[in-house]
């Protein structure tokens, strides 16, 4: 009927190869098309886009003799279990290459209740009830599961890599964020240290020249700056692993140097 009237049907999950004239002209996809074959168009055969994969489906029946049927349960059937196997088989065969391999791991309940369904008209005629049916497994075959593993390790190893991407990206952010924070409160106690410093020298110097009469804060502020000086001295040359330092310590380098620090503590005295 499709070809008298020059249209062909392409069924689910197939695609059809259209010829004219012997070459091959387009790929049909599912549906209905025109093919005027009058002009040389023809049908070059299908191709079928679902997964061609052995598989083997391991179901469960469960089934009682019905009291008020034992008769034809007794008489009907010489092999009860030969033709539940036969008809288990025959949906089964009929019901999984209709669905892809990933979806019929999803689907074992449908195609169990598909079984249990054909069983329940086909065995109730002869004094049997199904119970129960159940797909136990869906094992592809060695080569299709090797490579099921493959892919489902290949995501797992992204999966894992992009945790750690970003573990090191916060222990990295954490790390920068403590340095920060390390040097800001390094920075502080230098800060505090250094104006304790001042504070100190300025209550001594002040009141040093309180306590002595004739002395002037400068002259408190040379003695303790040349005190200051060969202490620090002595604990350069006591050190077991001091580096050397190469500084001025003739009386007049003191001298200078005692200048420049109290320039940086005492007001100039011409002022």
């Amino acid at each position: 009927m499709g070809n008298l009237f020059c249209c062909v049907k392409v069924d689910q999950s197939t695609v059809a190869m259209k010829e004219k004239f012997g070459r091959f002209e387009e790929v049909l996809q599912p549906g209905l098309h025109c093919m005027p074959w009058i002009l040389g168009s023809q049908l070059g055969g299908h191709l079928s886009l679902r997964d061609n994969v052995f598989v083997n489906v391991v179901a469960s029946v469960q089934y009682r003799a019905l009291a008020e049927k034992a008769s034809d349960a007794y008489y009907k059937l010489s092999n009860t279990k030969s033709q539940i196997q036969a008809y288990v088989f025959d949906v089964i065969r009929s019901t999984v290459p209709k669905i892809n391999l990933d979806d019929a791991f999803e689907q074992k309940n449908e195609i169990a209740k598909a079984v249990e369904d054909e069983l329940e008209k086909a065995m109730s005629a002869y004094g049997y009830e199904i119970v129960q049916t159940l797909i136990v497994d869906i094992e592809p075959d060695e080569h299709v599961k090797r490579s099921m593993n493959e892919i489902n390790a290949a995501a797992r190893l992204r999966v894992a890599a992009n945790e750690k991407a970003e573990a090191a990206k916060i222990l990295q952010i954490k790390h920068a964020e403590g340095e920060s924070e390390s040097r800001y409160l390094a920075g502080l106690g230098i800060a505090r240290q250094r104006q304790a410093i001042v504070d100190g020298l300025r209550d001594s110097v002040l009141g040093f020249s309180v306590k002595v009469p004739g002395t002037t804060p400068k002259d408190v502020l040379d003695l303790v700056l040349v005190t200051q000086y060969f202490d620090t001295m002595k604990e350069i040359g006591a050190a077991s692993k001091s580096s050397t330092v190469f500084i001025p310590h003739g009386p007049g380098s003191v001298r200078d140097i005692a200048n420049q620090i109290r320039g940086g503590f005492l007001p100039d005295s011409n002022q």
